[in-house]
């Protein structure tokens, strides 16, 4: 992202990637816990789509690093399959 964008995420407990280009995935994906947390949604979802599998490694990534994660792990049957993740927040 270039300084001249910025990124401002309303959420629903909901981060739909596909809006965005992959290089911005990293800071997407903090700003969004962020903003999870001080709404006080415990559990989200990243949808990062099936495609290889690049962007859904880069969300992983970042979800294993971030201290207000619980735990994640592919979306089930009606939330998205393997092209979304379902996030833990911690309480």
């Amino acid at each position: 992202m270039s300084e001249d964008e910025a990124h401002y995420l309303e959420t629903n407990g909901t981060l739909d990637l596909h809006h965005f280009k992959p290089s911005d995935a990293k800071e997407l994906v903090g700003e969004f816990i962020y903003e999870c947390r001080r709404k006080g949604i415990c559990t989200a979802r990243i949808i990062h789509g099936k495609g290889i599998g690049t962007l859904r490694e880069i969300v992983h990534c970042e979800l294993r690093k971030h201290k207000e994660v619980s735990s994640f792990e592919l979306g089930g049957h009606g939330s998205g399959g393997w092209g979304a993740t379902v996030v833990h927040l911690v309480r």
